[in-house]
């Protein structure tokens, strides 16, 4: 075990050597810029690649599960340090809290796909709001945190790299990102397929679980605010949280107020909704929710193209996803100027299956062209590449590609 704490301790001193670099505050200062519309050049960020493909197994040295996962997160950021793009590598790294329940038992019932048949496979729905009665099953979640676990946890790693990097314990609430936009959970509660029926056939009673959720999630957050368990790491943008008009990204700077935070959604279920429906059966619902929050980020995979005008209802919207399946061109002329545009190339074209240098470079020329000529602020986020083909050093050629055009267009 002694050993195991200290190749995690070597590796926290290498990672606080990149945060301390001075490109961080450099980083820093530039999405400040950028999220809070001053012109910068378009940023760019990694935000999830097949680290797996990078690290095998076989090369970790903590067999301790609590430590190998710390293990593969602090050689994740240094990996990160080596890309290129504009991520910041935080000097710290996080310990979530342990709820009471438990995450996963959140709604008082499971709350997760069925198992997968192979290991990064798919999972089919498992439902446990088969019929209607069933909605008296759940339970209404309290902001509840099981305190001797936790601080067990939090203990534990502090042990080992706590005179090295600070230990941040996300005491924030259970139900934020996926498990507080209403969409995920309610298509995990309900079944996916299912939820399109009872949009049909039973849409009184839809609304009726939309809106329970949606009062069980604004209570959650109002018993964490005054608990002061929200804290300057709960921004969720989906980018790097640095904007001007909001509080900095701190590690245990606890007692912040939503107002102060990013705040974050997405309806990923909803894509083949029709926008009237979407905004009928979900973003009514999400818009108490967000409300509350300092800045908005909107989107993951799901395509917006005919839903911004909805969207506009979100009063402190700043950010808006535009993925690959959504019409750029036309995402672009609606948004202009009044939201940031989070341009999502398509992973399997950038990089997934190898990398063409002369396709990127032609893809992002085009692309900037249709951004230049509707004065839009943008950012670049490469995510969801579930493979990079077993090659880890096109994760820097496609950033160092990417960032050429950027140089040779603004």
């Amino acid at each position: 075990m002694k050993q195991e704490t200290q190749v995690l301790k070597e590796l926290a001193k290498r990672v606080m050597e990149i945060a301390r670099h001075p490109v961080q505050e450099e980083r820093r200062e530039l999405w400040r810029r950028h999220n809070s519309f001053v012109t910068t050049r378009p940023l760019i960020y990694v935000r999830t690649f097949a680290f797996h493909e990078i690290l095998e197994k076989q090369s970790l040295h903590c067999e301790d599960p609590f430590y190998r996962g710390y293990e593969v997160k602090l050689r994740e950021m240094m990996f990160r340090d080596t890309i290129g793009d504009d991520s910041i590598i935080e000097p710290w790294v996080t310990v979530d809290a342990v709820y009471d329940p438990p995450v996963e038992l959140r709604w008082g019932v499971r709350t997760s796909l069925g198992e997968k048949p192979a290991a990064g496979g798919a999972a089919a729905f498992n439902p446990q709001l088969k019929t209607e009665e069933d909605f008296e099953k759940l339970v209404i979640p309290s902001h509840r945190i099981n305190e001797s676990v936790t601080r067990e946890r939090a203990e534990k790693l502090c042990d080992a790299i706590g005179d090295t990097m600070d230990v941040h314990v996300n005491r924030g609430p259970a139900f934020l990102m996926w498990t507080g936009d209403i969409s995920t959970d309610l298509a995990k509660l309900r079944g996916l397929e299912q939820i399109m029926w009872d949009a049909y056939d039973r849409p009184e009673w839809l609304h009726k679980v939309a809106a329970w959720m949606r009062d069980a999630i604004l209570k959650v957050h109002e018993e964490a605010e005054r608990a002061g368990d929200f804290s300057l790491v709960n921004h969720q943008n989906q980018a790097m949280p640095y904007a001007q008009e909001l509080r900095d990204p701190k590690a245990n700077a606890y007692g912040a107020r939503r107002r102060e935070l990013w705040g974050y959604m997405a309806a990923q279920e909803f894509t083949t909704f029709s926008p009237e429906m979407f905004d009928e059966f979900v973003l009514r619902y999400q818009l108490p929710i967000l409300e509350k929050f300092g800045l908005v980020a909107y989107g993951c995979c799901e395509d917006l193209t005919h839903k911004i005008d909805y969207l506009r209802k979100i009063p402190n919207l700043r950010r808006i996803a535009v993925t690959p399946f959504a019409n750029v061109p036309q995402c672009a002329e609606q948004i202009g100027r009044e939201y940031i545009i989070s341009w999502r190339p398509n992973p399997s074209s950038m990089i997934s299956t190898g990398l063409n240098e002369e396709f990127v470079r032609g893809f992002m020329r085009e692309h900037f062209r249709i951004f230049k000529a509707q004065r839009s602020q943008f950012d670049i986020s490469l995510k969801d590449v579930e493979t990079i083909n077993h090659q880890p050093e096109n994760v820097a050629k496609w950033v160092r590609i990417v960032r050429e055009e950027i140089e040779n267009c603004f």
